[in-house]
């Protein structure tokens, strides 16, 4: 008997595609919003320096009748930020345009819209890292010290919270060195009983380390009756004079076993023992989140030598070799490749290096120390806890974004549309005292498994 079934007729099925294109992965852009506006006038340069004036010390002793004090020195204390031009750029060709469902200009800007928000905010808490006062959970000496079950906690938040106030750090929403008193009564007129408008520090922490503090039962109920109080965006509740606020734009660390390298002789290494770390960076906002432990010792033969490296091949990343000097066990170069990129600030630097292949470092690169590895198998997070006035945000030009979508010279046919931004800024760590970073485990991890 003769059927005829479905598959006789695929060449004349019309594929079908939806009008509305899917959502992204949420952002949680929190970090760049506390940071002071700064703004670096145009025609003075790309540095911006703060100056501040230190105290005078306290008298020792009452005066002595008829006596002068010799009196005292005024101290300055000056602090620099660099404004650096960062963007990027979408091409689409005309042809694109024409036969592709969506429209592809308008997710462009829709796209770069976002792009531009996140790298301030990726940027930011890069910036952060520079924060000079470090505390491990558990009191633990190192980030490499670290182990499972080292969490976020109520002892770690209160020690926190009473070194920032020891140092004097200025909280939001507070501490006016003109009117220091709050009135004690309800709507005092120097105070309000709006738990909205009282003093606090701020912590920006991860969805994973805020899991963690979610299951100490003290913090869960403090966090549930300060739903309604929320000030910012993101914030989970306050706890002890700390608001919190969760971002998945915080990095983290995971330590992973060392990568050796090989001797070679096809490159300009001198004879001597070298030391290499691998590191990967996740390919959608460029951290150093896999840090492999160092290497064992590289005994090259030179003076042409060089160290092969077989770098894994794990999608979603590429990766970058440290090394150290020649005789020394401090990682503070990167290496030099061809493998690297071949143009722009860090062309023939061991970075940006595709996975899956055996790069070859022929040569001691520029300056740059790698991120300091967790144990191995082990994720470690930074929690930001700062008050008003710890970092500023230099802004020398603002955000500029650029539609092309008609023909010039250099595109005679008009066969080319481009979006693209720009921005001329950079973060400016105003005082090291009003900040800290306190990193952790947590008990969550990277999967649903």
């Amino acid at each position: 008997m003769a059927v005829n079934v479905s598959g006789n007729f695929q060449a004349d099925v019309e594929a079908y595609i939806a009008d509305k294109t899917l959502p992204l992965a949420r952002r949680q852009l929190v970090v760049y919003q506390f940071g002071d506006p700064l703004e670096l006038p145009k025609g003075r340069g790309q540095s911006y320096t703060a100056t501040r004036y230190q105290r005078v010390p306290l008298p020792f002793a009452p005066l002595s009748e008829g006596v002068p004090p010799v009196g005292e020195l005024m101290t300055i204390q000056q602090v620099v930020a660099t404004a650096l031009q960062w963007g990027d750029k979408i091409t689409i060709t005309d042809v694109a345009e024409l036969t592709i469902k969506h429209p592809l200009f308008k997710k462009a800007i829709e796209l770069t819209g976002l792009q531009v928000a996140e790298t301030l905010e990726r940027n930011t808490f890069v910036n952060l890292m520079a924060f000079t006062q470090v505390n491990f959970v558990n009191s633990v000496g190192s980030r490499a010290s670290l182990a499972a079950g080292d969490v976020m906690n109520i002892h770690e938040l209160n020690r926190a919270y009473s070194m920032l106030f020891t140092l004097g750090a200025p909280r939001y929403m507070g501490d006016e060195m003109t009117d220091t008193k709050l009135a004690a009564e309800a709507g005092g007129s120097k105070a309000s009983s709006n738990p909205r408008s009282m003093p606090h520090y701020v912590c920006v922490l991860h969805p994973f380390v805020a899991g963690d503090l979610r299951e100490n039962s003290a913090i869960n109920q403090a966090w549930s009756y300060s739903d309604i109080n929320r000030l910012y965006n993101y914030e989970i509740g306050e706890w002890s004079g700390i608001r919190f606020c969760m971002s998945n734009m915080v990095p983290n660390w995971t330590g992973v076993a060392a990568i050796n390298g090989v001797n070679g002789v096809a490159g300009n290494l001198a004879t001597g023992a070298y030391y290499i770390q691998v590191t990967a960076s996740d390919t959608q906002n460029q951290y150093e989140s896999r840090i492999y432990q160092t290497s064992a010792v590289v005994n090259v033969v030179g003076p042409n030598g060089s160290i092969s490296v077989a770098l894994p091949a794990l999608a979603g990343y590429t990766y970058s070799v440290y090394m150290t000097q020649v005789g020394s066990t401090v990682l503070s170069n990167l290496g030099l490749s061809v493998a690297g990129p071949d143009s722009g600030p860090m062309q023939g630097q061991a970075t940006q290096l595709a996975p899956g292949q055996t790069v070859v470092i022929t040569g001691i690169g520029a300056a740059q120390t790698p991120p300091a590895a967790p144990n191995t198998g082990v994720t470690v997070y930074p929690n930001f806890i700062f008050g008003r006035g710890a970092y500023g945000q230099v802004m020398l030009d603002d955000v500029k974004f650029t539609y092309l979508k008609e023909g010039d010279k250099s595109d005679p046919l008009n066969q080319l549309r481009i979006v693209g931004w720009k921005c001329f800024y950079g973060t400016l760590i105003e005082n090291q005292n009003f900040a800290m970073r306190v990193e952790s485990t947590s008990n969550f991890n990277l999967t649903f498994g």
